[in-house]
């Protein structure tokens, strides 16, 4: 598949969850059933959240026709390019076209292994490359400027987690035209700012622990005081849609203003991360509309 072929496959949205990988048993037909409904709505992808592997997206694509399934992403230290590969041929032999592979380094704080990440990230990618997956339906989860430059040269392009409508400009710029680049964008469907940014701190306080994320913050222009406590107004304002439908219908609009092909909306709710917020998603869809 080329990456205008993908761009056209996957549109202007779609949903980022972790609990569309859950693997329990007895909620496949849950997912099943939120998977058909977001292909209804008219989401083009479904961005597995987490850790996630080709086994995640199945129940997902079963259920649907034309809805492409990503991990993002998939950690290169959890699972090797060898198995990663035959789990790759093994979902797009029985569903063409479908499924992305995204992968990203994780984080040294969530694994011992890291070691070197854009070195291993690298090797990892020439063992796909000769497992035979083709670079057209591997994206990667690409923050500073090295990784943006491999995504374009290795990959399909980008899905860059927790950025701005300026980050989306600078990636467009390393990328340049022709790959993808499909930021996630978390979204509070919360109109009272006190509400809102009390349910996007929530959300956001682990992120911030993680040094990948708080560097990047660094390089487009936000403090130190930003990135502490919990993340100032100013940085959640950012990097949280929230507000009346059309604030927020202008929020991720400013991502494809600056670039975005794509944008993986993540909606955050008070509930657990492996719920299935379908009544917001419905709500998104509507205003998207």
């Amino acid at each position: 598949m080329s990456t205008s072929t993908l761009k056209d496959r996957i549109g202007r949205y779609g949903v980022w969850s972790t609990g569309l990988r859950v693997e329990d048993p007895a909620r496949r037909g849950e997912l099943a059933e939120a998977a058909a409904e977001l292909e209804e709505l008219g989401y083009g992808a479904a961005w597995l959240g987490g850790s996630s592997a080709a086994r995640h997206a199945v129940p997902l694509l079963d259920a649907t026709a034309t809805l492409v399934v990503g991990t993002s992403i998939q950690s290169i230290w959890q699972y090797g390019p060898e198995a990663s590969a035959a789990a790759f041929a093994e979902v797009d032999a029985a569903r063409p076209g479908r499924f992305v592979l995204g992968l990203g380094v994780s984080h040294a704080k969530l694994t011992d292994r890291y070691r070197r990440p854009y070195s291993a990230l690298v090797a990892y990618l020439d063992a796909l490359d000769s497992a035979g997956v083709p670079a057209g339906r591997r994206v990667l989860a690409a923050l500073g400027p090295r990784t943006l430059k491999l995504s374009a040269d290795r990959a399909a392009g980008a899905v860059p987690y927790l950025v701005t409508p300026e980050h989306t400009a600078q990636a467009r710029e390393i990328l340049g035209e022709a790959p993808l680049l499909a930021p996630e964008f978390k979204v509070v469907l919360e109109s009272d700012p006190e509400r809102a940014r009390e349910i996007a701190r929530a959300c956001l306080a682990r992120y911030l622990e993680l040094p990948n994320y708080t560097r990047n913050f660094l390089r487009l222009g936000f403090t130190r005081e930003d990135v502490a406590g919990g993340g100032s107004d100013r940085l959640v304002d950012a990097v949280f849609a929230w507000g009346d439908e059309a604030r927020i219908r202008d929020r991720i609009g400013a991502f494809q203003a600056a670039g975005a092909d794509h944008v993986a909306l993540q909606v955050v709710t008070r509930e657990a991360g492996d719920a299935l917020p379908r009544e917001e998603w419905r709500r998104l869809a509507a205003l998207l509309t």
